[in-house]
């Protein structure tokens, strides 16, 4: 697989999410995915996503840069949405934020077997905060 065929297959998995075509989501995740370390299989993967989506209804995954070394792809994401409770612990509450995540996959067989992401949830705090006063 080449760095162009990689970052294709990526650009494909984020149009699937975007599209909330759940049942194709097998077609880019493997049956056996990895979370950040824990083995959480497609079912788990996806009931996560469905869970993003009903905390933050207007969700919508931006590539701001990939980087591709097959196997693994880097991706920086940009999110710019309205979480309608809480998002990670932080009172959103309906306001609008914007924050980054960076994350890498592991690609195997053209699916996805491993992600680590690492989310800025200080970014969302500092709006949070700035939002709500001191």
């Amino acid at each position: 697989m080449t760095p162009d065929d990689l970052s294709n297959l990526y650009a494909r998995y984020i149009a699937c999410l975007n599209a909330r075509d759940w049942d194709r989501l097998g077609d880019h995740v493997h049956a056996d995915v990895a979370y950040n370390g824990t083995r959480i299989g497609l079912s788990g993967y996806r009931a996560m996503l469905a869970a993003d989506v009903q905390a933050i209804p207007d969700l919508r995954f931006r590539i701001l840069q990939t980087v591709a070394q097959p196997p693994t792809i880097a991706a920086r994401l940009h999110f710019d949405c309205t979480p309608v409770g809480l998002l990670f612990d932080l009172p959103v509450m309906g306001r609008r934020v914007t924050f980054d995540e960076n994350v890498f996959y592991t690609y195997a067989d053209d699916r996805i077997v491993a992600v680590q992401s690492i989310i800025d949830k200080a970014a969302i705090a500092a709006q949070v905060c700035t939002a709500s006063g001191p």
